[in-house]
């Protein structure tokens, strides 16, 4: 068998570790490879022998302090030959000496522990369907209506890094829906809803308190319509998990957050919808 090769995946090619995640099982949005390539466009890796594809993973380097590692997979019949521990390292030394972040499998932890990632809670997703709000409160607007410096600064309390590009793309890409609650001039909660190989998705939702999550969902849910929905939450935040339970969704998946080192103090009580497993 040849040597592995390792390369830089094109933003036009991220679209293959997109097809991978969907065959895994994960669900990815639709329009999640191009938004995707915008953080980091040498985030993105894959492993070819005799220029076939064999393995993936990202590494996502949101700034000098900071990356989130995702879709790591291996082709099946080519697991087990050290291809995946290649280009982790890969991946891992495009991160430098920055903090990494992953949502990872569950029964992998005790391989991550290896790389130094150390749990720092789970987060579950939850699914079901459920019908779109026949008459969205009043109060919600348009997310892309509000100042998107509100918004950038509420994201800094919930993630551990500037991601600005990035969000104004996840906020205005075509088919993504975004809604926001103010109160008195305040960002109170606001969330992004998205179209995935199944159903729908909502993340980031990001609140105050769970009423004022739970009216931007129904104003969301009201932009989708009827149908499948997917929600990632820290399992440490229990009004979240009140709010997926009353709308109806059961948990489907769980992943492990684990990080490197140490990040700044992260609001979760206002998490109630993780963005994305694969960039945090």
């Amino acid at each position: 068998m040849s040597d592995l090769q390792i390369r830089n995946l094109r933003p036009d090619e991220i679209a293959l570790a997109v097809d991978w995640a969907a065959a895994e099982g994960w669900n990815p949005g639709l329009a999640d490879a191009a938004c995707f390539a915008i953080p980091d466009r040498q985030g993105f890796f894959v492993g070819e022998i005799d220029d076939e594809p064999v393995a993936t993973v990202s590494c996502v380097n949101y700034d000098d302090g900071f990356a989130f590692l995702g879709f790591y997979i291996v082709r099946e019949r080519f697991r087990g030959a050290g291809h995946g521990l290649r280009i982790w390292n890969a991946a891992i030394a495009h991160a430098g000496a920055r903090v990494i972040g992953l949502d990872g499998v569950v029964a992998q932890q005790e391989n991550y522990k290896k790389s130094g990632f150390q749990l720092a809670y789970a987060n579950i997703r939850y699914g079901g369907t459920v019908a779109g709000s026949a008459k969205p409160p009043a109060d919600v607007v348009a997310l892309d209506k509000v100042p998107f410096a509100l918004v950038e600064a509420d994201d800094a309390t919930v993630f551990p890094a500037a991601r600005s590009a990035f969000l104004r793309a996840w906020i205005n890409t075509r088919g993504h829906v975004g809604r926001a609650l103010l109160r008195e001039g305040r960002l109170a909660a606001w969330g992004v809803i998205r179209p995935c190989r199944t159903g729908y998705k909502i993340g980031p939702l990001v609140a105050d308190d769970r009423t004022a999550a739970d009216q931007v969902v129904q104003a969301l849910l009201g932009s989708a319509g009827a149908g499948e929905v997917f929600l990632d939450v820290p399992a440490i935040n229990s009004a979240a998990i009140a709010l997926a339970e009353e709308l109806g969704l059961k948990p489907v998946f769980e992943t492990a957050r684990m990080y490197t080192g140490p990040i700044p103090p992260l609001r979760l009580d206002r998490v109630f919808g993780v963005t994305s497993f694969e960039l945090g």
